[in-house]
């Protein structure tokens, strides 16, 4: 088994090219669209570069895999399906991230908060066969209550639950987010993975500009992450994530990505005038009265 990363330093996401040598079945994990929010404009440079290492390997993709709905970047997911008839598939628990957010950013009413816009929803601890691969779903919740991670002999992609042990591990703080919740995912779930396991991080943010890191060990983070260490006890970290998550901006890109992601990366129908539109709550966090002042209960 092979793994080919692709870093997008705009939002700075890891994707994987995952493959066997022998039989060229694939698949891929956590692709970008790319998104400039000025002019609210998309393409993609960013996953073409993904399609041609595809091409150019002669691989057969069976699955695009999400860790989770992405609050920071758009999926690229509905480009390779139409590229290379890829099926979606996503953690089972998106449906309740997507009953959550058709409320928050006022989603159609048709809008199904059952998953039925992903091909394969991925039950807790399934095992999936793509070809000649083969990968266990472990479910990770905390960073949002759908996180999933993908274990494939000894590799494990964490998504956003767990970083290369210099930045520590995903925050909170988004609806249905627990820091307790990823306390057990990381500590009771991943740390009792073998320590040889490699850990390929969703995101890596080269903290004290170092160079980019894709890849870790969980022996390696049991005894070293910053912020969860296999000694950590449940409390000290559920404070330290909690007091730490409340200092914290949004996403840049929250609003517009998760309308995108819970739709398995489909962009919003166009409307009557043969535009698309995306969905921007207003002082969503700090409520305002009619002139914009904060209101204060």
């Amino acid at each position: 088994m092979r793994i080919k990363e692709f870093y997008h330093p705009a939002t700075f996401t890891l994707t994987y090219v995952v493959f066997d040598e022998n039989t060229r079945d694939a698949v891929v994990i956590d692709p970008v669209l790319d998104y400039n929010p000025l002019g609210s404009q998309t393409s993609t440079e960013s996953v073409e570069l993904v399609a041609a290492f595809i091409e150019a390997e002669k691989l057969k993709l069976h699955y695009t895999l999400e860790t989770h709905a992405h609050a920071d970047h758009l999926s690229a997911s509905q480009y390779l399906k139409h590229r290379f008839g890829a099926k979606i598939g996503i953690g089972v628990h998106i449906t309740d991230v997507q009953k959550v957010f058709k409320d928050l950013l006022d989603l159609p009413a048709d809008f199904s908060t059952e998953g039925t816009q992903f091909d394969k929803l991925l039950a807790d601890n399934e095992v999936l066969r793509a070809g000649s691969l083969e990968l266990k779903v472990l479910p990770t919740p905390g960073h949002t209550p759908a996180c999933v991670s993908y274990l494939m002999n000894d590799a494990v992609f964490t998504g956003d639950a767990l970083f290369i042990e210099d930045y520590g591990t995903g925050r909170c703080d988004f609806p249905k987010g627990s820091a307790d919740a990823l306390y057990t995912s990381v500590h009771e779930t991943l740390y009792n993975l073998p320590d040889a396991t490699r850990v390929f991080v969703g995101h890596d943010y080269q903290p004290n500009g170092r160079a980019l890191r894709a890849e870790t060990t969980i022996g390696a983070s049991k005894r070293r992450n910053i912020q969860l260490k296999a000694e950590t006890n449940r409390d000290e970290f559920v404070k330290m994530r909690t007091e730490r998550d409340a200092k914290l901006e949004a996403p840049r890109l929250l609003f517009q990505s998760v309308q995108v992601n819970v739709d398995a990366g489909r962009l919003p129908g166009v409307h009557k005038n043969g535009r698309r539109y995306l969905n921007m709550p207003l002082n969503l966090f700090k409520p305002t009265d009619e002139v914009g002042s904060i209101t204060r209960k």
